[in-house]
């Protein structure tokens, strides 16, 4: 019996071990990837389903509370997660700083689930809202699909949205990198990322936001695409405008990220970390 005792204990000791050192690390990405896309994607539909005056008798919201909605669910994901929750982030870390390359598929796995179940859980708040919009229950098409996955402006060219999505993801990451630099001044205390990180997104939503929805992120984008085409809304969602999809919110946030993290390195990074300082 005490054999089976010191057994069970040492199972559950590593158990917890794992749970710890291991499963936290993704849950923490999939849940603050979660909350994002909630509150992000909750903003969404209260600001553009609330101004139909038969979901709501005010207009309910605009561009302004759409922008503070965004900024404050990255703020809330990352203060949750204490992580990336961005796989154009985890990617970024990865080649531009000391981040382990293992860690990255679980880290987008964690991220991509935790924006299909986000939306999902907006989705159901406001199903009915969206039936009325839409014009009648069951009824799905791109006139609400985008409040889940990001679309261009109709008079937007390919190449023009392409380089919208690479710019904001740019000024995103070279504000991370400024905001995580131990040697500059203007480097914050942990507590206090995820303020800067509000700032950085309502500038980039009020500024460079307009014209293609401001991904920043292919989770945020890519787990609610992927939601709306299970609940109805069909394979549209990823052909629309030449297969938009994977072009802006994913190729181009990633190269974004990239180039802005390469632009801060080269010329303001001041720590010993990094790909560039070790050349």
């Amino acid at each position: 019996m005490p054999v089976n005792c010191t057994s069970r204990r040492a199972f559950y000791s590593i158990l917890i071990l794992l749970h710890r050192t291991v499963f936290m690390e993704y849950a923490s990405e999939f849940f603050g990837t979660m909350i994002l896309v909630i509150f992000g994607t909750g903003a969404n539909c209260q600001a553009i389903l609330g101004s139909s005056k038969e979901v709501a008798a005010f207009s309910s919201g605009d561009w302004s509370s759409l922008s503070l909605g965004w900024a404050t669910a990255v703020a809330l994901g990352v203060w949750v997660s204490g992580g990336h929750v961005n796989p154009a982030v985890t990617i970024a870390f990865a080649t531009w700083r000391d981040f382990p390359w293992r860690k990255v598929p679980g880290y987008i796995v964690a991220q991509l689930l935790g924006g299909v179940v986000g939306a999902a859980i907006t989705y159901g708040t406001y199903s009915h809202a969206i039936d009325i919009v839409e014009g009648g229950a069951g009824i799905r098409t791109l006139k609400t699909a985008g409040l889940f996955g990001t679309l261009p402006a109709s008079y937007l060219p390919a190449a023009n949205a392409f380089f919208a999505e690479f710019l904001a993801t740019a000024m995103f990451l070279f504000g991370i990198m400024m905001f995580t630099d131990p040697k500059n001044k203007t480097c914050l205390p942990s507590p206090a990322l995820p303020g800067g990180l509000f700032v950085l997104v309502l500038g980039i939503a009020t500024a460079l936001g307009m014209q293609t929805g401001f991904a920043i992120n292919p989770a945020r984008d890519l787990g609610p695409r992927m939601l709306t085409a299970m609940v109805g809304y069909g394979s549209e969602v990823f052909t629309a405008r030449n297969h938009y999809w994977i072009w802006c919110p994913i190729v181009a946030t990633i190269c974004g990220a990239q180039a802005g993290t390469l632009a801060y390195d080269l010329f303001l990074f001041k720590g010993d970390e990094g790909v560039v300082q070790k050349l």
